[in-house]
């Protein structure tokens, strides 16, 4: 989701913030009372259900060009507009409702972006015939896991990003770059890019502290 990126100044020679509750956050979840919420309770998490895994997917498309704190805010009324992303719903959705969501100020207007994410329904649906879209994220979790002490430490691509990025486009994905798929495999628990040194750094039990 690049969030180091999208928070205001350059932090990314910083390490570990210590808030005023004593717990030590990176720079861009230091702050920000939605951001350090998400960074404290969900951001890292393991997601391993077909449905949460699109959301993050969909959501990392929709956040490509914007900040990360952005698609936050909209993430209730994304999921409003797009059927709480449930694949087999969203995979229906036709030209109707395409108007219907480019005239939702509540969510990004985008109409290349929409498109995606009803073609990336579908493709979620179809890829069930293999084994489902979680554990096909999931099956490129690298054997190591980076470990920044600060953001300028926390890389935003990796071989195995590379690689999904490429599986998924030949699945029918869109908007699944190498960055992005980063960013969905930080998100998501596939990788642990919490900074040494914060309360979260291996909180998701996939990783060693």
């Amino acid at each position: 989701m690049t969030e180091p990126n999208d928070t205001g100044p350059d932090d990314t020679d910083a390490d570990v913030v210590v808030g005023d509750d004593g717990l030590a956050r990176p720079p861009w979840a230091a702050n920000d009372a939605l951001l350090r919420s998400y960074y404290d309770t969900e951001w890292g998490m393991p997601v391993t259900d077909e449905r949460g895994v699109f959301e993050r997917v969909s959501l990392e498309a929709f956040q490509s060009g914007l900040s990360w704190a952005t698609i936050l805010r909209k993430r209730p009324a994304f999921r409003d507009a797009f059927a709480d992303f449930d694949p087999d719903i969203v995979a229906r959705f036709d030209g109707r409702d395409v108007e219907r969501l480019m005239s939702d100020a509540g969510i990004v207007r985008n109409a290349r972006k929409i498109d995606a994410t009803i073609g990336n329904a579908r493709a979620t649906v179809a890829l069930r015939a293999d084994g489902g879209l979680a554990d096909f994220v999931w099956s490129f979790r690298p054997s190591e896991t980076p470990a920044p002490r600060s953001l300028r430490e926390v890389p935003t691509s990796s071989p195995e990003s590379f690689a999904l990025a490429r599986a998924l486009r030949a699945r029918g994905f869109s908007f699944v770059g190498p960055t992005t798929m980063f960013a969905l495999m930080e998100a998501i628990g596939v990788v642990d890019t919490h900074l040494v040194g914060s309360h979260r750094r291996g909180a998701s039990g996939v990783w060693a502290g």
